[in-house]
């Protein structure tokens, strides 16, 4: 798969997996990629379901506690895209240089429609996190638990 495509637009394929793999407590894939596209931004990616779930925040990530950030969900990525690093060629979807800014682990604490917690082991981001989605479905709220 090249940098420009993402096969999620289509149907991801999933592998199975056990409730061990992608359930609570579960040590899953966590990245934040640096995206310098149209307007710089970081895109917080947790693996859950067998994709990578998704979400745009417009300014640099919370490490502390009472930073709030918007959160934009956007389409699942493909597993394969957490270790992306490159540059999406002009004229495709998410032209630009695209980096790892934050990699590591996250344990899911608690999962609703319209909450997660997890436990975040990154190299910047440690500790609980939370997203509580807005009424809009799309726009989500990220911050560092107390």
């Amino acid at each position: 798969m090249g940098p420009g495509e993402n096969k999620s637009k289509g149907s991801p394929t999933k592998a199975p997996e056990s409730e061990e793999q992608s359930g609570k407590g579960a040590e899953n894939v966590y990245v934040i990629h640096k995206h310098a596209a149209t307007h710089l931004h970081y895109d917080l990616r947790l693996e859950m379901d067998g994709v990578l779930k998704s979400w745009a925040i417009p300014k640099e990530p919370p490490v502390e506690v009472g930073a709030r950030r918007l959160a934009v969900q956007v389409e699942d990525h493909p597993l394969s895209y957490a270790g992306f690093e490159g540059t999406i060629p002009e004229g495709e979807y998410g032209a630009g240089k695209v980096e790892i800014w934050d990699k590591g682990t996250y344990q899911l604490t608690d999962r609703k429609e319209d909450k997660l917690i997890v436990n975040i082991n990154g190299e910047r981001l440690k500790g609980p996190y939370v997203l509580v989605r807005f009424k809009d479905k799309k726009n989500w709220l990220f911050f560092k638990k107390k």
